[in-house]
């Protein structure tokens, strides 16, 4: 997943320096490029979800980059444009009291169990690190608003949106210190019953360079009855993102 992210903004950078040759940086450092790479930083938690399903704060983060081209509305200076785009997207889930998920013998393949780490590794090992990592590829629709008619790359803006997001893979990683103080370090890739496919709603409050956004998710992140408790949790994300041009 690292290195699709890194494809894709390699990608994007090349086209912004083939770019460069053409038009001149604007005083401020900020390419005179059409439309936003943005990367987003944030947290993201479970909504509606049983007591047990509970997730760490800090470790519960989201990363998200993005292409987003503008296409004016209502007129060349009316404010208003129209942002489709394409992104990579990763969540982060780290449950509480050193628990993970698990694949669920008794529902198949394509579902998942939360457990306690030691019940599965032994009872007396440290858990060093516990997530669930979830990547997806999206496509965000964006309707803005921008306050400065006549320059909206300098304006402060609002924004409301919705994307869909196609689940690529998902994994967890255990890390943990064995009673010989041996580190082990355990990866396992499977879907784990989540939903393949996202959908959601989200705001923007923009202001030159960085933004301020929430997202709520329309979808059950398990399909189903095939995660853990049956549970029907949706997500709910929000953090800051930098435009890199």
């Amino acid at each position: 997943m690292k290195r699709l992210t890194l494809l894709f903004i390699a990608g994007l950078l090349t086209f912004n320096t083939f770019a460069q040759e053409r038009e001149p940086t604007p005083i401020g450092g900020r390419p005179d490029i059409k439309g936003d790479l943005l990367i987003d930083f944030g947290f993201n938690t479970l909504n509606n979800k049983p007591d047990d399903l509970s997730t760490r704060f800090f470790p519960s983060r989201t990363f998200n980059v993005s292409y987003q081209y503008p296409f004016n509305i209502f007129g060349e200076n009316s404010g208003f444009t129209f942002n489709p785009g394409i992104g990579i997207g990763t969540d982060k889930m780290a449950f509480t009291e050193d628990r993970t998920i698990f694949n669920n013998p008794l529902l198949g393949p394509e579902s998942s169990i939360l457990r306690s780490i030691r019940e599965v590794h032994g009872d007396d090992i440290r858990v060093n690190r516990n997530v669930v990592a979830v990547n997806y590829i999206d496509f965000p629709l964006e309707l803005r608003y921008h306050f400065n008619k006549s320059n909206y790359q300098k304006s402060m803006k609002v924004a409301i949106g919705g994307k869909v997001g196609f689940l690529l893979n998902s994994h967890t990683k255990i890390a943990y210190e064995d009673a010989d103080g041996l580190t082990r370090k355990i990866k396992d890739r499977q879907n784990y019953g989540l939903a393949p496919i996202r959908y959601g709603v989200y705001t923007r409050l923009g202001f030159p360079g960085f933004n301020i956004w929430g997202y709520y998710g329309l979808n059950q992140v398990f399909q189903k009855d095939q995660g853990p408790f049956g549970t029907a949790a949706n997500q709910i994300n929000f953090g800051i993102s930098v435009a890199l041009f």
